[in-house]
């Protein structure tokens, strides 16, 4: 499993964001599932190299992206929810309950990473796991495009082509009758300090490209409508006020005021 490279290798590093916010910071973001899967991370380099600020920044996206599914699952009793570049992510865990029986989850990623999650996490209720390319639809198989969709694609879009992420976001709106997406993006500024990270973390296979400096003209050339455009450390920000780091909180507020990192919410079709 260490010897996951590329993309693929970077699913240890929210992983180890979600058990330090956990075991920090319960009060914000509390992951059980996460803190069992602690034993199978080959190494504590990640930590390590990693600061309070890129943990919570790592964190906020599903901190956020709960909140934002809970909404969407008040509003759809019967429907998907489609996590795309899954990875590790733990949400079915965080978000499941009794009510949730006409709840379909589908987890999409390389077929590696779907194995390492299989052995890892198993399989639960109304979750189906799908090894593949998310680029090339094949996922969509089996799975009923005329329920109201929620898709979710947090820390992917960055590692590939603008032309690639427009692509998918049409092509989406094609094969689902009713759908919306989730997915975090940065800008221009925020990439360069994202890639840094990643680097220092270890990982030399992924760098990333994609970046969103005005969230609704990315909406208007995608041809979507823009419901939302969320900045990641709101909530963080007041629940924890000074527990964080003077630096953890001043790189907060600066991520925040400039839009560096966002989360973006599309009305598809």
């Amino acid at each position: 499993m260490s010897n996951l490279q590329g993309v693929a290798n970077t699913l240890f590093i929210p992983l180890e964001a979600r058990i330090f916010v956990s075991k920090k910071f319960p009060e914000y973001f509390y992951d059980e599932k996460a803190l069992l899967l602690e034993p199978y991370i080959p190494n504590d380099s990640i930590r390590k190299k990693s600061s309070e600020y890129s943990f919570m920044a790592s964190v906020a996206r599903y901190y956020n992206t709960d909140s934002m599914t809970k909404a969407f699952l008040e509003k759809y009793k019967c429907c998907n929810v489609i996590y795309l570049g899954v990875g590790l992510e733990t949400a079915y865990h965080r978000l499941h309950g009794e009510d949730m029986q006409n709840v379909f989850f589908y987890k999409v990623d390389l077929p590696e990473v779907i194995d390492a999650r299989r052995s890892m996490l198993g399989t639960g209720t109304n979750e189906l796991l799908i090894g593949g390319d998310m680029f090339e639809f094949h996922w969509t198989k089996g799975i009923d495009t005329t329920l109201p969709s929620l898709l979710i694609v947090t820390g992917v879009f960055q590692y590939f082509s603008e032309e690639k992420v427009v692509r998918f976001i049409k092509e989406s709106r094609n094969i689902f009758a009713h759908a919306e997406l989730i997915f975090d993006a940065t800008n221009e500024t925020g990439l360069a300090y994202a890639n840094k990270y990643v680097k220092k973390t270890g990982n030399d296979y992924a760098p990333m490209h994609f970046y969103i400096n005005n969230s609704a003209l990315f909406a208007e050339k995608v041809r979507a409508k823009l419901i939302e455009e969320r900045p990641f450390f709101s909530d963080a920000r007041k629940i924890l006020g000074r527990k964080l780091k003077l630096y953890t909180r001043i790189a907060m507020k600066v991520v925040d005021k400039n839009k560096r990192t966002v989360l973006i919410h599309l009305l598809l079709n």
